[in-house]
């Protein structure tokens, strides 16, 4: 058993280390690698690998760890604010996709009740598939990441009812252990539970586990309280993602937010890799072989359905063109849930056998397509593919302004509260629109646009401004930016935040003159705290941290002839260093004798 054990974990690991580097290689994202090798090593090609089932199974452990991070990242206040896209472009998406089906469905001849659940089955995507798409290609905070996220969600809440009818449909209802009222108030109750009850137990047992001040500990409490949680709603005939979700929203407020979303992140990517693997693992290329046609009809029929709703609900609630086409592409695939859908429909004998292993087949296959449509339209048609300038920039006031801060994060605020004191106007600019809508509650006035953009520099009033303050956190918009007014408002005076050394030295090249690095002065500062906590004198400590100013700013600039020569950059750094050292010694040398 243990030999059998180590044998697949082997063939699993060999597999993914493999395939994901040659799919990334490739430009299709990892996904589809573990698609590819799951089918490799499934029983349809080398059968290295034959208990589907029960890997399937397991591996849906990364799927609940997923919706648990996610359900991190998710406020209670944001969960609420989301409950229109939810509800309102969850339930249009899965209505009207599965009456199409049905439709499609009755003409193909299936009796209407066997249309009807085919239909609301092959309305639900895939959840892991598609979060998981938009997170390598940071797109989860665009328009369309945000909708998906919120039609996702709703189909894992629809799944619940969907279970609970399915067996009152067929003759097999006991094989499915049908569901009644008793099961129900179960299943609410458990809900009642994991929402009140997480509330007031979840953060003190995690204090607790974190009082052992042993990592691993922590760790396990976490996964205790993610498994639990999913197990917990099982139970109660509900979806274990839909308990790990919960339990991540409770959790979002915490003090333990980012130490749990670190601890649980390589395990979510292994067992979601597992997964993927699982989905590839499970085509039945038999049934491929003998009805090829068929199955790429449907498969076409599917996705292609499905991104036309998907198209027409968002351009209803009033997204752009590019948004609405992005949306279609990623969530236009069946999901993992219509496995579980299709088996029970089979047991209650709402639906033939036959037609449940083709139906999952064709899932299985629009999971693979949907990278390949993806790539075809970042690489071909490029339609929305700025995701980031989705929303145009905000209307601008025309009154001069001798100020224009581009960046409203940590540091742009700080600069503009302080000129905010002095009476004096700015202009202060955002390219994240989470960032503008939530700076605007506290009442700054703030608009939104990338600053980098020249329209938005003119409409800002750069040709009349005398100062322009870039403190932009990324850096290469930093730098893009900074290019971008060199070259078309040279009069203006930058006044640049650069993240790192690397980053100055960068600004340094394209002419920027007065450049602050985040985090020196504050950690000078720091320094010079720890001398006067040693017992040093105040103006020993000052002079100290004003001397290691004064020599590091002028390495700064020294270096900045050769900073893209790694070999000099050490040399130089490493003499400075001594340097410096034998320039302090000499100076406790000279104070020596004064003090005896």
């Amino acid at each position: 058993m243990a030999m059998t054990f180590l044998h697949e974990a082997l063939v699993f690991l060999a597999a993914a280390v493999i395939a994901v580097p040659l799919s990334r290689r490739l430009g299709v994202g990892a996904v589809l690698g573990y698609l590819a090798a799951g089918l490799l090593i499934g029983p349809s090609v080398f059968g290295f690998v034959s208990d589907v089932g029960n890997i399937l199974h397991f591996a849906e452990l990364g799927v609940v760890l997923l919706l648990f991070v996610i359900g991190l990242e998710l406020q209670p206040t944001r969960l609420w604010a989301l409950r229109r896209s939810v509800f309102g472009l969850g339930g249009i998406q899965v209505l009207a996709t599965t009456l199409l089906l049905a439709l499609a469905g009755v003409g193909f001849g299936l009796t209407p009740v066997t249309a009807l659940v085919a239909g609301t089955a092959l309305s639900l995507s895939s959840t892991a598939f598609a979060l998981q798409l938009l997170a390598e290609k940071n797109q989860l905070t665009t328009h369309h990441g945000r909708a998906s996220f919120a039609i996702l969600l709703f189909q894992d809440l629809a799944a619940i009812p969907l279970l609970a009818i399915l067996p009152l449909l067929g003759a097999g209802t006991a094989a499915a252990g049908g569901w009644d009222i008793a099961t129900g108030m179960k299943a609410v109750a458990v809900i009642v539970i994991v929402v009140g009850g997480g509330r007031w137990l979840l953060r003190p047992f995690l204090r607790f586990a974190a009082s052992a001040a042993n990592r691993e500990v922590f760790i396990a409490a976490a996964l205790l309280v993610v498994v639990g949680t999913a197990l917990l709603m099982q139970q109660a005939g509900l979806s274990m993602a839909l308990g790990s979700f919960l339990a991540g929203v409770l959790l979002a407020d915490s003090e333990y937010r980012h130490e749990l979303e670190a601890d649980i992140e390589p395990f979510k990517g292994l067992l979601l890799g597992l997964f993927f693997i699982a989905v590839g693992m499970s085509v039945n290329l038999g049934l491929v072989a003998r009805a090829p046609l068929t199955v790429l009809g449907l498969v076409i029929g599917l996705v292609a359905i499905k991104a036309a709703v998907l198209y027409g609900v968002a351009r209803f609630a009033g997204q752009s063109r590019g948004a609405a086409v992005n949306l279609a592409l990623y969530i236009s695939q069946g999901g993992e849930f219509a496995f579980v859908l299709f088996g029970v429909a089979a047991s209650v004998q709402v639906m033939d056998r036959a037609l449940a292993d083709l139906l999952v087949v064709v899932v299985s296959a629009s999971m693979a397509v949907t990278p390949l449509l993806v790539m075809l339209n970042d690489k071909v048609f490029r339609i929305g593919c700025r995701v980031g300038t989705a929303r145009a920039f905000d209307t601008i006031e025309t009154r001069d302004h001798r100020v224009i801060i581009a960046g409203f994060g940590r540091v742009g605020q700080v600069v503009a509260r302080v000129l905010r004191t002095q009476k004096i106007p700015f202009t202060a600019l955002e390219a994240n629109f989470e960032q503008v809508d939530f700076v605007r509650k506290f009442g700054s006035k703030i608009y939104f646009g990338d600053a980098s953009r020249l329209d938005l520099l003119q409409a800002a009033g750069a040709d009349k401004a005398e100062i322009f303050v870039l403190a932009i956190d990324d850096v290469d918009a930093s730098l893009k930016t900074a290019q971008m007014v060199k070259a078309h408002y040279p009069h203006l005076t930058i006044y640049a935040r650069a993240r790192n050394r690397m980053h100055a030295y960068q600004l340094m090249d394209l002419g920027v003159p007065h450049i602050m690095r985040e985090t020196f002065l504050s950690s000078l500062e720091l320094a010079r705290d720890v001398l006067l906590g040693l017992g040093q004198q105040a103006a020993e400590a000052d002079t100290t941290a004003q001397r290691f100013r004064q020599h590091d700013e002028a390495l700064l600039r020294q270096q900045q002839a050769f900073h893209h020569d790694e070999a000099r950059l050490i040399a130089s750094t490493r003499q400075a260093r001594d340097e410096l050292e034998r320039l302090f010694e000499q100076d406790r040398a000279a104070v020596k004798p004064d003090g005896q």
